[in-house]
Formats: C-alpha cells, structure tokens, sequence
C-alpha cells in the first residue's frame, strides 16, 4: 500500500492527517502489516488530556498486545466505535475506517516535529 503523501507519521508508526486543529490518529499500513490480525481495539477516554509519545489507546493482535501512542499532544475529542466493533478495519482500511482516535491539537509544533510520508517510507524500508 502507498504511503498517503497527506499524513504525517511517529517512529511509533502512528499517523496523523490534520484537518484544522483536530488530528485524526490511527497505525501505518506496515504497523497493522507487522501486528497481523487485529481481534481487539481499547479506546481512550473522550477527554483525555495526553502528550505527545503517551501511552493513548491499545490494539491486541492474535500475535500480541501493543500500546498506541499520541504522536502529538492534546484532549481526545472522538474515538472511533467501528474499530471497536470491527477491529479488522484497522487491517483492511488503516487510513480510511481504521482510525483510532482524534485530537484537538494542542500545538502545531508537535506536528512539525513528525515525518512526512517519504520520511517515513525511509524508516520502515
């Protein structure tokens, strides 16, 4: 799967798409690739204040449990129920009905500090 050019990205694999100050975050297609099937979605709670690299959500594999973290700082404003009920949107659509979470942006800094697409493609490559 291409590496959608709109997203920015964590080392942690996570991605971000801005639109205004609310960031929709969800996993890279590699990180969904690397995890295998995904049986189990834990949302953060609506409000929730994080920083930028906190623990924020779960996902749990048939492989293994793992952390999803806030690639950038501030208050959860939505979760994503679809996942929650379909985990496997995380594998079969992880930029589109795949994501997990969203925030209001606490500063744009934090998204400044993230790695475009070709970056990341580097990364993982």
């Amino acid at each position: 799967m291409n590496t959608p050019s709109n997203l920015r990205f964590a080392a942690s694999h996570e991605w971000v798409r801005l639109d205004g100050d609310i960031a929709t975050v969800g996993i890279s297609d590699h990180a969904q690739a690397e995890l295998t099937d995904v049986v189990f979605v834990e949302l953060p709670a609506m409000g929730r204040s994080v920083d930028a690299g906190d623990p924020t959500a779960v996902v749990e594999s048939v492989k293994a449990a793992s952390d999803i973290y806030a690639p950038i700082g501030g208050e959860v404003v939505e979760v994503n129920p679809e996942v929650e009920a379909d985990p496997s949107l995380v594998n079969t659509d992880p930029y589109g009905k795949g994501w997990i979470f969203k925030l209001q942006v606490k500063s744009a800094a934090d998204v400044d500090g993230l790695m475009d697409a070709p970056a990341y493609e580097a990364l993982i490559g």
